[in-house]
């Protein structure tokens, strides 16, 4: 039985219905269990984040930041693209909804009816990994062609040709990675999805150290840790999803409200909408690939150190969206918006917070945290002096950057199908386009990090004022005036940040006293004006204090509860739920 059959069946048949016998879990996870599951995302997170440093900072321990460097770099869009294309939003977009649907659909089974998540997979999977393999192979035998149109005015080509036809793998590997970490989190599983890039970036830097330092592949070791780093991703997700599919766990139930009518649990329109909005999103790498293919040697390299240091606030605000996002799905596909809406309002005004306290760290803090980061070896002061300027022109775009990922992912919660984020997108591309020729003649480098930020803060404000509101009912205004409020708190941070830094002779100690100084202003200043970010750190930070007193003291104390999520209402419990794994 197809989907579509699966749906008509559950929708004609008789509202008395026997649940099946697997256990149950409740519609909505509590405020509890989100904070468990974005603990758990976030501190794997922070694990492949500073895996991802330690990759670059061997990278630029055995090669630095020249001619070869550069053709691994321009090999690495390959997998640039993928990991946003096939892990962060072209498959999480189209699959979550999917999944969500699935289960509430299963939600509502009768025994011995079709499961819908298995039909969805056996539906889907087959046809994505035949479809991924053919694009990896045409990726590998158009290597040449790639790098060619990539970096015209590269030096080492062939090396770069090499490096390519390794990271073409990642089409295959990253595609299945992705469609692994969507369903998983859809089934609550957060563990082993949030654990990908520590799989990934303890390949690249075993191939580095191993093949790269003792075989004498140089750079090209690099290019087979990413081959090999791909595999990783998806053997530490395939077994776990498999065991859910196994398990047919019920997540709903009786007191979850009836699955939205739809035609089709994966309806393919959609995925015309998500690979445009994705393939523009990451073409901005291919403008700066471009554009600075054409400046002095170590031009790609100073801004990929610049980027990987700057996007690490950007990963962190972003996991809490992440983990909401089947929560929002579900909401949606069971016709529930008022909670869908209050739940992306609290993620957008967190995600800002983190991403802008972060930002304002590098932007103050910019030569401390390269210095400390990255010069050693072949990496010398300059390159941490030209890095931490670019460093700081780039981070003016990670608000738009957060912006866009989290609110892509409203976008597309309903399954909707819809043009207007790859418009927004590429109107934003053009931006960037336009001001990379303008900027880079006169500016280098920092002309085509400056573009960037342009271009990526215009599709965030086109995305904040589109038509969000037909399927989610987003406060447009109040979001606004809550970043806003946080912008001007975090310019003042910065503002005594860059001052209590540069007092410091040693990078630790001002990097130390920078974020000292920021988080006191930036939270001083956000509680003063009372804004919903802070309130909720506010309240986290009392209620963790009340739990210690009230344990300490052996008293129970009413204080002492986890701040509760008011994105939903909380549905009666069916039957204690485990733990994110």
């Amino acid at each position: 039985m197809n989907a579509a059959k699966t749906l008509n069946a559950v929708q004609s048949s008789n509202p008395a219905k026997t649940f099946p016998a697997p256990r149950t879990e409740d519609p909505d996870p509590s405020g509890r269990f989100l904070a468990r599951a974005a603990g758990i995302t976030a501190a794997l997170t922070v694990a492949g984040s500073v895996l991802g440093l330690v990759r670059d900072q061997a990278l630029a321990h055995f090669f630095g930041a020249g001619q070869e460097t550069d053709a691994f770099l321009v090999a690495w869009t390959l997998p640039e693209f993928a990991s946003t294309l096939l892990i962060e939003d072209g498959t999480a977009l189209v699959l979550v909804p999917a999944f969500s649907l699935a289960l509430a659909l299963r939600a509502t089974n009768r025994p011995g009816e079709t499961d819908p998540v298995r039909a969805l997979v056996r539906a889907t999977l087959p046809k994505f990994c035949a479809i991924l393999s053919l694009v990896a192979l045409l990726l590998v035998a158009g290597a040449p062609w790639i790098v060619e149109s990539l970096a015209p005015g590269l030096p080492r080509r062939q090396l770069a040709v090499d490096c390519t036809r390794l990271t073409a793998t990642c089409a295959l590997s990253f595609g299945l990675a992705g469609y692994c970490g969507a369903a998983l989190r859809v089934h609550r599983r957060y563990l082993s999805p949030a654990s990908i890039y520590v799989a990934y970036n303890t390949g690249i830097i075993a191939a580095m150290a191993l093949v790269g330092a003792w075989a004498g592949w140089g750079v090209r070791a690099a290019a087979l840790g990413v081959a090999l780093g791909g595999g990783l991703m998806v053997l530490v997700q395939a077994p776990f999803l498999v065991r859910e599919l196994r398990e047919r766990r019920v997540i709903g139930g009786r007191s979850g409200g009836a699955p939205e009518a739809r035609a089709r649990l994966f309806d393919p329109a959609l995925l015309g909408p998500v690979l445009c909005f994705a393939l523009f999103r990451q073409s901005q790498v291919l403008i700066e690939r471009w554009f600075g293919s054409e400046l002095p040697p170590g031009a790609i390299s100073h801004l990929n150190y610049a980027q990987k240091v700057a996007q690490v606030p950007m990963v962190m605000s972003l996991m809490l969206a992440t983990v909401t996002f089947p929560v929002v799905a579900k909401a949606l596909a069971e016709g529930r918006a008022e909670d869908a809406r209050r739940r992306v309002e609290r993620d957008l005004s967190l995600a800002g917070c983190v991403v802008l306290l972060g930002a304002g760290a590098v932007i103050a803090c910019a030569e401390q945290i390269t210095g400390l980061l990255f010069q050693r070896g072949a990496f010398t002061a300059s390159d941490t002096a030209a890095t931490a300027a670019v460093m700081r022109v780039y981070a003016l775009g990670l608000l738009g950057h957060t912006l866009v990922g989290a609110l892509i992912r409203s976008y597309f919660s309903a399954a909707r199908k819809t043009w207007y984020p790859a418009a927004a997108m590429l109107v934003g591309l053009t931006v960037t386009a336009a001001g990379a020729a303008l900027l880079t003649p006169p500016h280098g480098v920092l002309g085509l990090a400056a573009a960037n930020a342009l271009g990526i803060s215009t599709t965030a404000a086109l995305l904040l004022a589109g038509p969000l509101r037909r399927t989610l009912p987003l406060r447009t205004g109040a979001v606004t005036r809550d970043l806003a409020g946080l912008v001007l708190a975090t310019a003042l941070g910065c503002l005594a940040a860059h001052l209590a830094a540069q007092r410091l002779t040693t990078p630790a100690a001002g990097l130390a006293a920078g974020t000292l100084a920021l988080l006191t202003v930036s939270l001083g200043t956000a509680l003063a004006l009372r804004l919903p970010a802070a309130e909720v750190l506010r309240q986290t930070v009392a209620n963790r204090f009340a739990n210690r007193f009230a344990n300490r003291f052996g008293r129970t104390s009413r204080t002492s509860e986890p701040v509760r999520d008011t994105s939903s209402t909380p549905a009666p419990r069916t039957r204690k739920r485990r733990d994110a794994r």
